[in-house]
């Protein structure tokens, strides 16, 4: 049950963040459903892949070379979902920003870790 809350929170977010920011784009709430699975899947079994692969390159720039990793996790997300486009890096790495806030915000509302 807990999952599915968190899906349909970061589905939510997901699509807030397309109306109040420019260079993202969702056709619905169901490709933003879709957004939130694939991006979910992607921080799995990705992310930590990438994490492993470019840990020298993290330890010099202090763990903000991780910022640079969810953005082409973003990235990686619109070349899988139809309907999700990011314009640009820029822009996915600033939409990576603001949900991992948001979605942290959110949990400690609703109480979960």
């Amino acid at each position: 049950m807990k999952l599915l809350i968190r899906l349909l929170v970061t589905a939510a977010l997901v699509l807030l963040i397309d109306h109040f920011m420019i260079g993202i784009h969702i056709v619905s709430f169901t490709t933003a459903v879709i957004v939130a699975i694939v991006l979910g899947l992607l921080n799995v079994f990705i992310k930590p892949i990438l994490v492993i692969l470019t840990f020298p390159v993290t330890v010099v720039t202090l763990g903000l070379f991780l910022l640079v990793i969810n953005a082409i996790i973003i990235l990686l997300c619109t070349k899988i979902v139809g309907g999700f486009h990011v314009d640009s890096f820029l822009t996915a790495l600033i939409f990576s920003i603001v949900l991992s806030v948001l979605q942290s915000i959110a949990n400690k509302i609703i109480g979960e870790d």
